[in-house]
């Protein structure tokens, strides 16, 4: 009788703290929604992973936070979808787009934003020398619906090769991945994940609406920031984050100055402590105005 009653102890034990997570866990998602409270916040995001100077290096880093992306989104339970995948020669890739869907995946990605550094020991130098590289994350809200922009035709160059993306079944012989130059800006957009060159060119065209609608917000904040003497917020295209590798391990944003020290934890997708202390202290004003780039 009492074993059994130790066993009935055990299991409430571990009913009451399964309960107390799942509490847990909806406090802090209420908390993050709260924090979320941007015009666009709550739509589905764009995101694109372009590798820095660098050679084979950026390229293979710019693939590792690809990866880390398509499993942080998985744990969030976000739909993922690979619009185009441009390999690199050797290692890495030379350019990735995905789109998440999901409540808030903007909002939440959009704390990605900007140049990730990665410090290390090459994989790809016979002498085993420290490298730096760079990576840039992108990203815009899917809000095609919303978007009133008219893109005449003599403004694009619409290019068709062949899709050579890692997507194994999609991949298929014929010219059906497509690429669309905005002449005005040169913004350049490819797709690739669609079976029929139709439907890329209308995903294609999605991600250049949103692009050019991102393009012009920013453009008209620069504006008023001129105008009224604001103090702009931290570059879309700054360091934002350092992962280092060797000589120890530690991955720091500089923005917040929060790290931690459990790198592939890390790359392995959980990076909701870094967003979440991003939009605590950008909602409570105390997000840092300059970087702190300083060599780890």
């Amino acid at each position: 009788m009492l074993l059994e009653w130790a066993g009935q102890g055990e299991d409430v034990s571990g009913d009451l703290a399964k309960a107390l997570d799942a509490l847990e866990a909806e406090v802090e998602a209420a908390e993050i929604k709260k924090m979320l409270g941007g015009e666009h916040d709550r739509t589905n995001a764009i995101v694109t992973v372009h590798p820095g100077a660098g050679g084979t290096e950026s390229q293979d880093w710019a693939e590792m936070l690809l990866k880390m992306y398509l499993k942080w989104a998985e744990r969030r339970g976000f739909k993922r979808e690979v619009l185009d995948y441009q390999p690199a020669e050797e290692a890495g890739i030379k350019s990735a787009t995905i789109t998440l869907t999901g409540d808030y995946a903007f909002g939440l990605m959009a704390a990605e934003a900007g140049v990730h550094r990665l410090v290390r020991i090459s994989p790809f130098d016979q002498a085993a020398r420290r490298h730096t590289s760079f990576a840039s994350v992108y990203v815009w809200p899917d809000i095609e619906e919303e978007i009133d922009i008219e893109i005449p035709e003599k403004d694009l160059r619409i290019d068709t090769y062949r899709s050579s993306g890692a997507g194994g079944q999609h991949v298929n012989v014929t010219d059906s991945a497509v690429r669309l130059t905005h002449i005005p800006t040169g913004i350049v957009v490819s797709c690739q994940n669609e079976r029929s060159q139709h439907k890329n060119r209308d995903v294609a065209m999605k991600v250049l609406k949103a692009r050019l609608f991102d393009m012009k917000e920013k453009e008209q904040q620069a504006k008023l920031e001129q105008i009224g003497g604001a103090k702009k917020d931290i570059a879309f295209g700054s360091q934002i984050r350092s992962y280092v590798l060797q000589p120890y391990q530690m991955i720091k944003d500089h923005r917040t100055k929060f790290q931690v020290g459990d790198v592939q934890r890390v790359l392995d997708g959980d990076i909701d402590a870094f967003i979440k202390t991003y939009l605590m202290q950008k909602a409570s004003g105390t997000l840092g105005t300059a970087l702190d780039t300083e060599d780890d």
